[in-house]
């Protein structure tokens, strides 16, 4: 599993500015963070993991956003061209993340993730933080330098789009 000191080592090496912050407790999921930090949940980002049925079969959908606007599955099924999406089991998102279920962290995900990131995070230099995969600690980063840094695909998730106009993704290779 995925934790601080992965994210620490991996955002120095790309002499990013950030700060490890340590929790005065515990816990056990993203929600939590603005509870524990008396922060906004507007400057609080969680990673959802969806499982999405389309066509081709199942797999695994990750979508980053804002704790005080979270993700609908709804929408996300608009924007995948997905039949079905419901949350993630704690097991998949495990598999799927290599973090903790509920402590997700958006960087260092794999490349075969499917990851949509909520528009609205890049569109400001305020400080987020985020969760690093461990109960004890997040991490304090600018929002616009998280967007950067998350390999996915950048979408408006406070618009309602029909299952008629999914995203595309460019093809892997």
């Amino acid at each position: 599993m995925k934790d601080a000191l992965a994210i620490h080592r991996w955002l120095l090496a790309h002499q990013i500015h950030h700060e490890i912050v340590r929790l005065p407790r515990a816990m056990t999921c993203a929600d939590e963070l603005p509870e524990v930090l008396s922060a906004s949940p507007a400057t609080c980002v969680e990673v959802t993991v969806f499982e999405v049925t389309t066509r081709i079969g199942r797999e695994p959908a990750a979508v980053v956003a804002s704790v005080g606007s979270p993700p609908r599955p709804d929408m996300i099924g608009g924007i995948l061209g997905a039949r079905r999406v419901r949350p993630a089991s704690a097991f998949t998102v495990n598999s799927a993340t290599d973090y903790a279920s509920g402590l997700v962290c958006p960087l260092l995900l794999p490349r075969e993730l499917t990851v949509l990131v909520d528009e609205r995070l890049g569109a400001t230099s305020e400080l987020v933080y985020t969760p690093t995969g461990e109960r004890r600690t997040a991490l304090l980063i600018r929002g616009d330098h998280l967007v950067t840094l998350i390999s996915g695909k950048t979408v408006d998730l406070a618009r309602p789009r029909s299952r008629r106009e999914p995203v595309t993704f460019p093809l892997a290779g």
